[in-house]
């Protein structure tokens, strides 16, 4: 009795110094393996779902579904009774996992399946006791037997209480996280919304996802189409991003020629090529520490692209004629208008450079499918009118939103803000802007109107030419006629400016000079 009451006194404490739960049950089922000269001991715990039995020690599979039947456990948490099985009824049993447990503990003569409940009523999970011999109440029915089991379903219990403290602690730390967060987004949105205006939904999650491209390393790929506001995307993902206090660096690839764009970006050594006669800092080591916005992507030369490729994947870069790469931290941001997966299958464009781009791409809804947004960029426009010229009107009327309805807007929010600034211009100081000061239909549009001082066909086919008698400037009626020849000869091929240049004798970047100056967007 002193013996067993010493062995007792060992093995409690051996129990309580345990800080863990896989510690705790392998400590208990060594303990009974040493006390009872059992061959093997095994606990299995009941998960939280109270649906699968777990045993880290079990070779695969290490688990047994509650609901299955083929093994004894699922009955044996049903009754809640232990029982004997013995090897002539465990031979009976084809159970895979079961049959894995048998081979682990050497085929032995007879099993004590034993569940074992918490002080709580919750079930935690079974003990499996395997040896050679089949009478189990000389060890069941021990003291030492029972006050270990006693002991052991109490610290168990106190680690599912412990472990479920720390749960809810994580779980509240992440709940305060994300509150924290979304409120850093909403506020980062509100201020977004003063320059990437509109409450509309699409620009509603436009901010959203601005914000969190702000937040990140990754590339951005602005698509959208012209004067849809992706500059102003730019904007904001350099302004709310960690390097707002570094350099926001512009590159229009479309409107640098060819021969210059390389060395423009790269820089170059003095006299590297002829007319170099001085060293120049390329546009990527002025971004070095900001951000580089490549506008107009997909208007850069197939050569340069593969060269930029390399720059992204290391940001090391050569400048033109110098023998020593050059370092550059930059975040990028790149936009274009043309659809590049076109212009991929047409070989004018890498495709692992559009991979490479787009690692957060993002796209800017055309101001006619986002109608809702019209009265605030509207006004938004006004103010600045305003705040620039230092007088100019109050607001814009109802009547005169309502004339927006009936127009598509081929020019986005550019087209918007022109025709906003002529109609302030008309408007007397302080009044609101009404119908009859908007030219929806201006020089560079398809569309005719009551105001329009050049009509040209909006029909597919050759543009026909303006009527003399309706010309009131002949420099304006040219340039109407030259930006309706390209655009139908765009809409003809499908959006290809190199296609459409050819055939109207140009040079592509003649050609896309003109569609910026006119405001001419591919069909």
């Amino acid at each position: 009795m002193q013996m067993e009451l010493h062995t007792g006194i060992e093995l409690a404490v051996a129990l309580t110094h345990q800080t863990t739960l896989p510690d705790l049950l392998k400590t208990a089922t060594t303990q009974l393996e040493n006390a009872f000269g059992l061959t093997r001991c095994w606990a299995l715990e009941l998960d939280l779902s109270g649906r699968t039995l777990h045993c880290s020690d079990l070779p695969e599979p290490g688990e047994f579904d509650c609901g299955d039947f083929s093994h004894p456990f699922a009955h044996l948490l049903q009754t809640g009774k232990a029982r004997e099985l013995t090897r002539a009824a465990s031979y009976r049993l084809d159970h895979p996992g079961f049959q894995s447990l048998i081979e682990a503990s050497d085929r032995p003569k007879s099993l004590w399946l034993e569940p074992l409940r918490g002080d709580d009523g919750r079930t935690l999970g079974i003990l499996v006791l395997c040896r050679d011999e089949s009478d189990w109440s000389g060890i069941t029915a021990q003291p030492l037997y029972c006050g270990l089991l006693q002991l052991l379903t109490h610290q168990w219990v106190s680690q599912l209480q412990s472990r479920d403290q720390v749960w809810q602690r994580r779980l509240l730390k992440r709940s305060l996280d994300n509150l924290h967060d979304a409120e850093t987004v909403r506020k980062r949105c509100e201020i977004l919304a003063q320059t990437l205006v509109g409450p509309s939904e699409t620009m509603t999650k436009l901010r959203a996802q601005v914000v969190r491209a702000a937040g990140s390393q990754l590339s951005v790929l602005v698509q959208g189409e012209t004067g849809c506001g992706k500059d102003v995307v730019a904007r904001g993902i350099h302004e709310l991003s960690d390097r707002a206090e570094g350099p926001m660096v512009v590159v229009n690839c479309a409107a640098i020629p060819d021969s210059l764009l390389e060395s423009e970006l790269f820089g170059h050594t003095k006299g590297a090529f002829s007319g170099a006669d001085q060293a120049k800092e390329g546009l990527l080591a002025q971004a070095d520490g900001g951000t580089l916005f490549l506008d107009e992507i997909g208007d850069m030369p197939l050569a340069l692209q593969s060269k930029l490729l390399r720059v992204l994947e290391s940001r090391e870069f050569r400048p033109l004629g110098a023998r020593q790469e050059q370092h550059s931290d930059f975040r990028l941001v790149a936009a274009t208008h043309q659809p590049l997966h076109q212009s991929i299958k047409d070989g004018s464009f890498r495709q692992d450079l559009f991979y490479r781009l787009g690692q957060f791409p993002l796209h800017v809804t055309p101001l006619r499918e986002r109608l809702d947004d019209l009265e605030s960029l509207s006004r938004h426009f006004i103010r600045l009118y305003t705040e620039r010229e230092g007088t100019g009107p109050l607001g814009i009327s109802s009547h005169a939103l309502r004339t927006f309805l009936s127009y598509d807007f081929p020019g986005n929010a550019r087209e918007l803000r022109n025709i906003i600034e002529l109609a302030c211009l008309q408007t007397p100081a302080g009044d609101d802007i009404q119908p009859e000061a908007l030219r929806l239909t201006d020089f560079f549009s398809e569309q005719g109107g009551p105001e329009t001082p050049v009509t040209v066909s909006d029909c597919p086919g050759t543009p026909i030419a303006p009527e003399a008698d309706n010309i009131r400037d002949l420099k304006a009626a040219a340039q109407a006629f030259e930006a309706a020849v390209i655009r139908d000869r765009l809409r003809q091929y499908g959006g290809n400016r190199a296609q459409a240049a050819e055939s109207l004798g140009l040079p592509k970047r003649t050609l896309a000079h003109k569609c910026l100056k006119y405001q001419v967007a591919e069909a």
